[in-house]
């Protein structure tokens, strides 16, 4: 008996141990990720690839390996490049009272008159809320609830996986998948699928579907890290 168990832990700990050596280290890839067509989007040590959302550099240099974009000088920081089809995954944690969200699809840069170049995109929110509304964590802001909000505590670490696919954008947060948005059911503007009402004057039928990655700047400290892209399609860049 004893020899089978120290046989079993044998095989479970070999197991473990070939887990551990395909998850990476933080702001790299493994080689299994790079082997299945993921990019880094953020070394964890410079702004390579990144600027404000008015085109300038941030004002803000990395801290704790991660970008944060309070005070960058911009309403957020974006990756360089335009993402049409892919899957986002990254990590990020909040301060108290955080107000933050990540941007998709935001398109173009330059905001219409009186809007704000948030109007240009997809929030999906980070906030420091304990519901799970129109405007808390997970959400995609204003516009779908999240099914729960699964955000772990502040000061901790969440992952949060973004799949922008044509009409679909979904959500996975903490391993739970929480939202889910159909653009083509979205006719109106300012209108719901359901027919209530939201602050965006847009058709999201018709909204672009490629466009700017963004981490807002909302008056808050929120640090995000190990930001990976798996595209299908990459234009514009």
């Amino acid at each position: 008996m004893r020899s089978k168990l120290a046989l079993l832990l044998l095989v479970l700990g070999g197991e473990f141990l070939t887990a551990a050596g395909l998850r990476a280290a933080d702001n790299q890839l493994s080689d299994a990720e790079k082997n299945d067509g993921w990019i880094l989007l953020f070394d964890g040590k410079t702004l390579d690839g990144w600027m404000t959302s008015s085109e300038k550099p941030s004002q803000r240099p990395v801290e704790q390996a991660s970008i944060n974009p309070h005070k960058c000088g911009g309403y957020m920081m974006i990756h360089e490049k335009v993402w049409g089809d892919y899957t986002l995954s990254l990590d990020f944690k909040i301060s108290k009272g955080c107000n933050s969200g990540i941007f998709i699809r935001t398109f173009p840069l330059a905001p219409r008159p009186e809007k704000d170049v948030g109007f240009n995109g997809l929030e999906i929110a980070v906030d420091d809320t304990k519901t799970a509304g129109f405007h808390d964590t997970g959400a995609i802001y204003d516009l779908v609830k999240p099914r729960k909000n699964a955000m772990r505590p502040v000061g901790e670490w969440n992952h949060i996986v973004v799949t922008s696919r044509e009409n679909l954008i979904e959500i996975e947060l903490n391993g739970e998948q929480v939202t889910r948005m159909d653009l083509d059911e979205w006719t109106e503007k300012n209108k719901r699928p359901d027919g209530s009402a939201h602050k965006f004057d847009i058709v999201y039928k018709n909204h672009p579907r490629e466009g700017y990655i963004g981490l807002q700047d909302h008056g808050a400290d929120c640090w995000y890290k190990n930001i990976k892209i798996k595209p299908k399609s990459a234009s514009k860049g």
